[in-house]
């Protein structure tokens, strides 16, 4: 029953909100980073939080940490529509994303505090220290799904892969507590994803999720991942995975936004200074259309959570699955600084076969 809700309601949302923000402005315009035609309405965040709201209502009636999670939610998408509406500066997001943490760590009292056995050495348990870390934690993934949000379908297609793929272990774990949270989630995502795509003929043509839903994905990302590898919220006490295997399943987000961080510190500007450096506007300048470039990043996602997936079935150690992470980030960031002087050479190329090109041609003329 919350299935069809959710799908329904997130439908139905869009029709519904469409016009209204036509008519206040919450629509987004292209402007030097932003190459779309037209305005395009910013309702699909509101739209997939409406839909996850109410059938998370259906499914878990009076459960408290689902209520915590729709309420911290509802703050973190009304932030979002302020920051659609009037681009809000850094520190005011910042600020209020941490009061916005506050209701999972201090209301619900879930952090990520047993990190697993990272090292080799035993299981790392941080204690108190813990709240701290799932601070940090809220923030990265809120503003990791946010910087992914730059090519159609992609922000969505990463978040369905992640709640596809945290539902997938709590099936294999039969932790059946939360399970239907990350299924109501793809459920409400899928219609903003066929708007966004426009695959839906009608006169909604196409939606952006805006801010409002790339920080809502954010968030559900990171109470999903906490539920899932803490286990202190379980009835069986025990995790549905551990943390390494969280680290995979947000692979592509989680380095596109570390290496993008690292790169704007070592050249002195802001943390979260907009550019076109992330892994989308590389594939874009390499030639690779923006459906081409969903694919290939998606089929990236999808691979990252796999072998995360395959580690934690298969019991792989978990200092072997975390060296392997760190691994493939490194690799990650180097291919990314050689990439741009492959992309300017293919560029270089490209416009010297032209010229010569259009030489022959005014020859033969």
């Amino acid at each position: 029953m919350e299935i069809i809700a959710a799908i329904a309601i997130s439908f139905a949302s869009v029709f519904i909100l469409k016009p209204f923000a036509e008519k206040v402005g919450l629509v987004d315009k292209p402007n030097a980073r932003k190459v779309h035609k037209g305005s395009i309405p910013l309702v699909g965040g509101i739209a997939f939080y409406i839909a996850t709201m109410f059938a998370c209502m259906l499914a878990f009636p009076g459960e408290k940490l689902i209520t915590l999670f729709l309420i911290s939610s509802a703050f973190v998408v009304f932030l979002g529509v302020l920051d659609d509406y009037h681009n809000l500066s850094v520190r005011s997001r910042i600020v209020a994303q941490v009061l916005i943490a506050s209701i999972m760590v201090f209301g619900a009292d879930i952090y990520i505090h047993d990190l697993g056995n990272l090292v080799g050495l035993g299981s790392i348990d941080i204690g108190v220290l813990g709240a701290l870390l799932t601070f940090v934690a809220v923030i990265g993934a809120i503003n990791a799904f946010n910087m992914t949000d730059g090519i159609d379908g992609l922000a969505g297609s990463l978040a369905l892969n992640t709640f596809a793929s945290v539902g997938i272990m709590f099936y294999l774990a039969n932790q059946q507590d939360f399970i239907a949270l990350p299924i109501i989630l793809v459920c409400a995502i899928l219609p903003y994803l066929a708007f966004n795509l426009s695959l839906v003929p009608g006169p909604v043509k196409k939606i952006f999720m805006g801010d409002a839903g790339s920080m809502f994905i954010g968030l559900s990302v990171i109470w999903l991942l906490t539920l899932g590898t803490q286990g202190d919220a379980s009835a069986s006490g025990e995790a549905a995975f551990r943390t390494v295997t969280a680290l995979w399943i947000i692979g592509i987000p989680l380095m596109d936004m570390a290496a993008i961080i690292y790169r704007r510190v070592r050249k002195g500007q802001s943390a979260f200074l907009p550019d076109r450096d992330h892994l989308h506007h590389i594939f874009l300048r390499a030639g690779f259309s923006s459906r081409q470039s969903l694919f290939i990043i998606f089929s990236l996602s999808c691979l990252y959570s796999g072998f995360g997936i395959a580690g934690e079935v298969y019991q792989i150690p978990e200092w072997i699955m975390f060296v392997s992470f760190l691994a493939v980030f490194a690799v990650y960031c180097y291919a990314l600084i050689r990439v741009w002087k492959l992309v300017r050479f293919v560029r270089r190329s490209t416009v010297k076969r032209i010229r010569k090109r259009q030489a022959r041609l005014a020859k033969t003329i």
